[in-house]
């Protein structure tokens, strides 16, 4: 009896303990939407104030403002920014919420905090208080998406890019034609080795922002491909109307690249150059000019999505065929892609995941949607290398029409994956996925990240939130040091996390989706975990050259 007695005392301070953890987690999250409902009303109420030709708010009330610790929105740009973080900030939130009330669940082995016992039946409590905070979350998000098209701030995003993207696009069809190929500075490319269709596009990518950087004409040499002895143009326009031979006097061997010589030559991949000898032009640089205007949360994702849909450009009869795809499927908006790699890269670069653990973040991109779309069609376009995924799928999720051929899925597979219908199926799987309104797959992949960035190029406005990786972050293979700024201080709270302060720089290894990420403070050395709310990506910026030569109508806005 009295064993009995001090287990039940037992359950009810464990009880009490998870209340307390419950109701604080709560309280935070609660007042969180509080504030940033009264910022969207406090924008609402000056709006009305001082007419329709008010873009941006000069000012916020006190205690807002004290919240948020600056004004929202003292121009555009830093409207833009602020309110791109104030999203990222939340998301970092709600995985903090989920991870320790997973902790809080009972587990059969009694390690849990929370005991399983029917009589108090704390699973389901635990659970409802998730759901109510997940509908917190949902609000939140929802309001915050509104507070950006308020006075047109979405459409001043979408020009202001979209005028950007065009200077790009009309630099890089300057430099790609030139008027006498024979005199024509060149950066000689190829891409004839033995990895995937993502890590050849990324390499190409590569030697495109070479040649943008030095003023020169890529060449790209695919008269080896392993997927396709037709060659790029079998499939995509050419990089060039004028100029495809690499041809000239004198070479010099990449990373070397200097003026001296005609040609640049990349004779292999080129990952891991010493950050002290590698140019300052490489990712995750920036162009100078570019980034004085940019409005987007990443930068760097959005830059690269420029260079890679320069290259990703299918030609008439692809075109055809995508088309005709895209009807057969019925392929519309809005649509989730969902990206699962199942084969080669597995146990090596990356781990299997479940079904589930992609689906769930479908159901809530749905679910969040739902608050603003009524009736909505719950679509997922799905790209796989394991043909059986699609139908378990369908089996599991019948409220969801769910979009796949498992025709591509099987030439995706190892064995047939190196051959012209190998290659299409990734093309037409990549070309969907980047089409989508939202990714779910693991940045692990190259294809992945290219649909990411592809999304990002091609998006009206900051895309950079439209996304949940399963595993890493987003990177490009041969980058210089990922940086982040630290935006607010941190304190450890236990051995495990390290300190921060304003100002530090830390390099990331990975986010932990729980709200913490992995890196190291290069002013303590200190290598452990660290709030992700309290960072930022920095922005890297060069020197590119500016090409005065190209002319396009500027509408730009700092």
């Amino acid at each position: 009896m009295q064993i009995i007695y001090f287990k039940y005392l037992k359950n009810i301070r464990t009880f009490q303990v998870i209340n307390v953890i419950t109701f604080f987690l709560l309280f935070w999250l609660i007042y969180i939407v509080i504030i940033f409902n009264q910022t969207v009303r406090a924008f609402f109420h000056k709006t009305n104030e001082n007419g329709a030709e008010q873009v941006i708010i000069n000012e916020i009330e006190k205690e807002i403002s004290t919240s948020l610790n600056q004004d929202l929105r003292t121009s555009t740009k830093d409207f833009a920014n602020k309110h791109q973080l104030i999203l990222n900030h939340i998301e970092e939130f709600w995985f903090y919420i989920q991870s320790e009330q997973n902790k809080l669940k009972a587990d059969k082995s009694g390690n849990n905090a929370l005991e399983q016992t029917d009589e108090y039946n704390k699973a389901d409590t635990l659970n409802k208080v998730l759901d109510m905070t997940s509908q917190f979350k949902r609000s939140l998000m929802t309001n915050m998406a509104e507070l950006r098209t308020l006075e047109g701030g979405q459409n001043i995003v979408a020009n202001q890019n979209a005028h950007l993207k065009d200077l790009i696009r009309a630099r890089l069809q300057y430099i790609q034609n030139p008027a006498d190929c024979a005199t024509a500075r060149k950066v000689s490319c190829m891409i004839d080795w033995p990895c995937g269709f993502g890590c050849q596009l990324h390499h190409v990518t590569y030697c495109l922002i070479i040649a943008y950087a030095t003023n020169r004409t890529l060449v790209l040499d695919s008269s080896n491909w392993n997927y396709n002895s037709g060659g790029w143009e079998d499939l995509f326009e050419p990089l060039s109307r004028t100029c495809r031979t690499a041809t000239g006097n004198g070479i010099t061997i990449w990373p070397n690249y200097g003026h001296d010589k005609q040609i640049i030559k990349l004779t292999q991949q080129t990952y891991g150059l010493d950050p002290k000898t590698a140019p300052g032009f490489i990712p995750r640089a920036v162009p100078q000019d570019i980034a004085a205007y940019l409005i987007h949360a990443e930068p760097i994702v959005w830059w690269v999505g420029q260079i890679v849909s320069y290259i990703f450009t299918p030609n008439a009869q692809l075109r055809a065929q995508l088309s005709a795809h895209a009807t057969k499927i019925g392929f519309t908006h809005p649509i989730v892609g969902v990206h699962i790699r199942r084969s080669d890269k597995i146990g090596t670069e990356a781990d299997a995941h479940p079904i589930e653990q992609y689906m769930q973040h479908v159901v809530e991109y749905y679910d969040q949607l739902s608050l603003r779309v009524n009736d909505v069609t719950r679509r997922v376009y799905v790209a796989t290398d394991d043909r059986t995924v699609i139908g378990k799928i369908r089996a599991r999720y019948p409220d969801y029409t769910v979009l796949g051929d498992e025709d591509i899925a099987r030439a995706a597979d190892t064995r047939s994956r190196y051959t012209k219908a190998g290659l299409t199926g990734i093309v037409t799987d990549l070309w969907f996925l980047s089409h989508s309104d939202y990714l779910v797959c693991t940045f692990s992949s190259q294809i992945c990240r290219i649909a990411y960035e592809l999304l990002n190029s091609a998006a009206p406005g900051d895309a950079s939130l439209n996304y949940k990786s399963l595993d890493d972050i987003w990177y490009f293979a041969g980058q210089l040091q990922n940086r982040q700024e630290v935006l607010e201080d941190h304190t450890p709270l236990d051995s495990d996390q390290i300190e921060l302060r304003v100002g530090d720089l830390v390099g990331p290894e990975g986010n932990h989706w729980d709200g913490y990420s992995l890196g190291t403070n290069f002013r303590t050395g200190q290598r452990g975990l660290y709030p992700s709310f309290k960072v930022k990506s920095k922005l890297e910026t060069y020197p590119f050259p500016t090409y005065p030569e190209v002319k396009i109508r500027s509408g730009l806005r700092k």
